[in-house]
């Protein structure tokens, strides 16, 4: 048998990845690659968090290669061209890759396997693995292309049948064939957060047993205390599939309360990932007509994007995002609220302020969540509308995780949420840019 490829792209692990596994089914060698696409990762919708992630996800997939005789062979350049000019040099008769839901993910799929034809050779694509369920598994009685509405695709969710969990290849070969260096592909993010943790697979894997071994029993209870800071931070690993969603579903013991609840979560992104399948253009587009009408507010925009509204908790998670390249997913919702509903600013400029800094800056739920807290997404409730200053007394009564990220406010001894204090000087915080009922 000739060697095959596998191209990675948002799977990068080596455990429980149907490409590599096909890959290393199907030839006497594999070359496990990674294409920096010029247009995409390192051009102008580079985003210097996730290209930090990015770098430290596929050094360690290289050394999980190492570790298995093998080596990721890494290429920069556009992906049609760079997949063809590997399959030349090693003569490849099949390409493996995993589906994207995505409208790029498509177009670069069909690029590729035109382009590959021109070669002889096939392109194989498998599921998506960045979800834990095939969208294609799970379709409305209705007739209908995707799920609209959450509680009925969560109920099929729980019992759509899943494929069996993968063990990475034993060893690999790999032919002599050229790689790039890591150094010299354009991953450098010198401008990236301070904060930022980074990691791949290794990272991930680890960080996923400390989560099961029992932060998770409290998930139910405390998964929005924005003080406890209970989230399992494994979303970026999920995003880059340095861990496979399907996996992390299989090792999850739903009769609990926290693993149920936290299995809800990682259904409520396939949710959203299948939306996308069915609806590349809600991507952009409203996925329907919304209650408001947005305005122009550019001082308003700034000051929500900067963190300094003069709402505490709006600006706390704004300053974290910044310094972190995360914040938690109750912070996200009320600081999309507050752009969306209480300023009254399209959804689509808070999504690409968060798509820049979050390093699981998804598409799909990035863009879907936004759409969702907008009211024009699949928010069953589309005039739902949160109040920062009890968003703040539920889930931060103490001020603790307001003080941490805005460390003016460390020193008041109570009433840290209150955002009209007289005894506030603007110039250290500022005054409320607008006026929000019943605060």
């Amino acid at each position: 048998m000739a060697a095959t490829v596998a191209l990675f792209t948002r799977d990068l692990r080596v455990h429980d990845n149907p490409v590599l596994t096909a890959a290393h089914a199907g030839g006497d060698a594999v070359v496990p690659l990674f294409v920096v696409d010029d247009s995409m990762i390192v051009g102008p919708n580079a985003a210097p968090n996730r290209l930090r992630f990015l770098e430290a996800a596929l050094r360690e997939l290289d050394e999980q290669l190492r570790g298995r005789g093998g080596r990721l062979i890494l290429r920069r350049g556009k992906v049609a061209d760079e997949v063809a000019r590997i399959v030349s040099e090693v003569g490849a008769q099949t390409v493996h890759i995993a589906e994207e839901v995505s409208y790029y993910g498509r177009i670069r799929e069909a690029a590729l396997r035109e382009r590959l034809a021109a070669h002889d050779c096939r392109l194989r694509s498998h599921a998506a693995s960045v979800m834990s369920v095939d969208p294609v598994e799970l379709r409305p009685s209705s007739g209908r292309d995707h799920f609209a509405v959450f509680s009925p695709y969560f109920r099929r969710w729980e019992s759509a049948p899943r494929r069996a969990i993968q063990d990475p290849p034993r060893r690999l070969t790999v032919p002599e064939i050229e790689s790039e260096d890591p150094a010299q592909v354009g991953l450098d993010a010198g401008t990236a957060s301070p904060q930022l943790r980074v990691g791949g697979e290794t990272t991930g894997r680890k960080l996923l047993r400390q989560w099961l071994s029992g932060p998770i029993t409290d998930y139910a209870e405390r998964n929005d205390d924005l003080t406890a800071d209970a989230t399992s931070h494994l979303s970026p690993y999920l995003h880059f599939g340095c861990l496979s969603a399907a996996e992390v579903v299989s090792r999850i013991d739903m009769s609990e309360p926290g693993g149920y609840s936290f299995a809800r979560q990682v259904a409520w992104r396939d949710f959203h990932h299948q939306i996308l399948a069915a609806r590349p253009d809600a991507a952009w587009a409203d996925y329907r007509p919304g209650p408001i009408e947005f305005r122009d507010d550019p001082q308003a925009f700034d000051a929500w994007a900067e963190g300094r509204t003069g709402f505490p908790i709006v600006d706390a998670p704004m300053r974290q995002l910044r310094a972190a390249g995360w914040m938690p997913g109750r912070a996200r919702l009320i600081t999309a609220s507050f752009l969306a509903k209480t300023l009254r600013i399209d959804w689509r400029r808070g999504a690409d302020h968060f798509r820049y800094w979050l390093v699981d800056g998804d598409v799909a739920n990035n863009q879907m969540n936004w759409q969702w807290v907008a009211g024009t997404g699949t928010d069953t409730r589309p005039n739902r509308k949160l109040n920062p200053l009890r968003q703040a007394q539920r889930f931060d009564p103490d001020g603790v995780y307001v003080r941490r990220w805005l460390p003016e406010l460390a020193e008041l001894s109570d009433d840290v949420h209150r955002p009209w204090r007289a005894d506030l000087d603007p110039a250290v915080y500022p005054l409320p840019i607008v006026e929000v009922p019943g605060m």
